[in-house]
């Protein structure tokens, strides 16, 4: 053989080589083929090549290039239209409000509109946002960075963390891959992208200003729900009305947060600003993908942050750790012998020394999972295993099943033996997404429990359903919200 035809034999080889690897990545690692994690499918996904374009070695101030190239292509513009019969959303914080460049106002008789952003999180149209930026729309759409526009279907969203997963109908996108937000280090630059006054792909730059931030504002917008877990990003890189949803990177042109609230009097930048860390999207992105709403596991403790004047009130050594002011009776804690008074010092080895760093680790496990707790009681340290549980007090994972119906335009589900005990109540449904239709027309808000109907005691959806059938007069509403106020509504048709 000569060396001509040898060298023409190799070259047949390695073509036909290369065609094999090729047909077997797309016979077996489609991007269509099902899949339970967002990382799983980034794994898989090779990213298209634009937007891998200027990866290459740079100097320190030149890395913002490469970040911004690399991401800028997965941010997408939101838009939001909601029906005219949406009412007056004035409970919602103003913070959001402004943050994602909502123009509502006071209820009126027309379709209303709102903007945000989104970050494509898988090639085949995942994208994650703000439950906030599209909560109770009728319609969502994703413009991308290349102007072309889609329908999104809401697949699920989580006020608690103030995130949603939407999706669209397209292959081969460019998206944003998750980095390691535990790893962030105050300091380290990052950039926030996303559609500020409606000013689409806009790259600001900043510092990691602090980490753990916990400002209430998820538990107003939850009615004061202690389910809401708070462990922002504060960061200096400028945001304005619009940005919300979109995303916070590092200077790797990974996704390190999602970009959610400031902190100003003006609804403008005035220097500070707040993103959910990627490593509790993450969670969330795959609770919403997997099981149609989020997994909340419960250590089944009230903590405080210790501060001076608690180490003096309860004479307490030093101020690390986190303070147990209570234990829920049938929860997890108190099953693994933590008890009012004792301080945690650390989950699965990690220090926690606030109530947003316990929440956040705790926020990253589901039902089910164990979690090794070092603590301090009576002046001993210990350590023992937990099995944290769900809101309903067992071990399961929650699905969206049957006990949970849409009932003039809202999702209603019957309501847990800690709300009955809480509230002092024997019945119930607890009004988990209003939605558009007579209950928001009403004045009802998210949380809100009803427990009269018509004058008629309601314990299941399907008792409202029965009630509602050819009525044709006013019909009034009496129930209770999660902080305790009781509220009394009226429904006309």
């Amino acid at each position: 053989m000569t060396k001509l035809n040898y060298f023409l034999s190799l070259l047949s080889a390695s073509i036909l080589g290369g065609a094999i690897i090729l047909g077997i990545q797309f016979f077996f690692l489609n991007p269509q083929k099902n899949y339970d994690s967002i990382s799983e499918k980034q794994q898989i996904d090779v990213v298209p090549t634009k937007n891998k374009e200027q990866k290459v070695e740079l100097k320190t101030e030149q890395h913002f290039l490469n970040a911004a190239t690399i991401c800028r292509p997965a941010v997408v513009h939101i838009r939001v239209i909601y029906d005219k019969q949406y009412v007056n959303d004035s409970y919602i914080n103003e913070m959001f409000r402004e943050f994602h460049d909502e123009n509502l106002g006071h209820a009126e008789a027309r379709p209303r509109q709102s903007a945000g952003s989104g970050v494509i999180i898988t090639s085949d149209g995942y994208i994650a946002t703000n439950h906030h930026v599209i909560d109770r729309a009728s319609q969502i759409e994703v413009i991308l960075n290349d102007k072309r526009s889609y329908h999104a279907e809401l697949i699920g969203s989580d006020p608690a963390t103030d995130l949603a997963l939407l999706k669209i109908e397209e292959k081969n996108l460019p998206f944003a891959r998750y980095g390691n937000s535990d790893k962030l280090i105050i300091g380290e630059w990052v950039l926030a992208i996303g559609n500020p006054f409606d000013l689409t792909s806009t790259v600001t730059a900043g510092i990691v200003s602090a980490k753990g931030r916990n400002l209430n504002l998820l538990r107003d917008i939850e009615n004061g729900s202690n389910y809401a877990i708070e462990s922002f990003i504060q960061t200096d890189a400028a945001v304005n009305p619009g940005n919300s949803g979109g995303a916070l990177v590092n200077l790797e042109g990974e996704l390190i947060g999602i970009n959610t609230a400031i902190a100003s009097q003006t609804g403008y930048y005035a220097g500070y600003s707040f993103a959910v860390p990627v490593n509790i999207v993450q969670k969330i992105m795959d609770d919403l993908l997997q099981y149609g709403e989020p997994q909340r596991a419960l250590l089944g403790v009230q903590i405080q942050d210790i501060d001076a004047q608690l180490v003096k009130d309860e004479n307490l050594d030093n101020n690390q750790g986190v303070f147990v002011a209570g234990v829920s009776s049938n929860g997890a804690a108190k099953r693994a012998g933590i008890q009012s008074k004792d301080i945690i010092l650390s989950i699965d080895n990690k220090a926690v020394n606030s109530s947003s760093e316990l929440q956040s680790i705790i926020a990253l496990h589901r039902p089910g999972d164990k979690v090794k707790v070092r603590f301090i009681h009576e002046g001993e340290e210990k350590t023992t295993s937990v099995s944290l549980r769900n809101k309903e007090g067992d071990l399961d994972i929650i699905r969206e099943n049957n006990k949970k119906n849409k009932v003039l335009g809202a999702i209603l589900t019957e309501i847990s033996a800690d709300d009955k005990k809480k509230h002092g109540i024997k019945q119930g449904v607890k009004v988990m997404d209003i939605g558009v239709g007579k209950l928001a027309e009403s004045g009802i808000r998210n949380g809100f429990i009803i427990t009269f109907f018509d004058e008629k005691a309601i314990k299941t959806p399907e008792d409202i359903n029965k009630l509602i059938e050819n009525k044709d007069r006013v019909i009034a509403i009496e129930g209770i919200y999660p902080n305790g106020n009781r509220a009394y509504y009226a429904i006309g048709w």
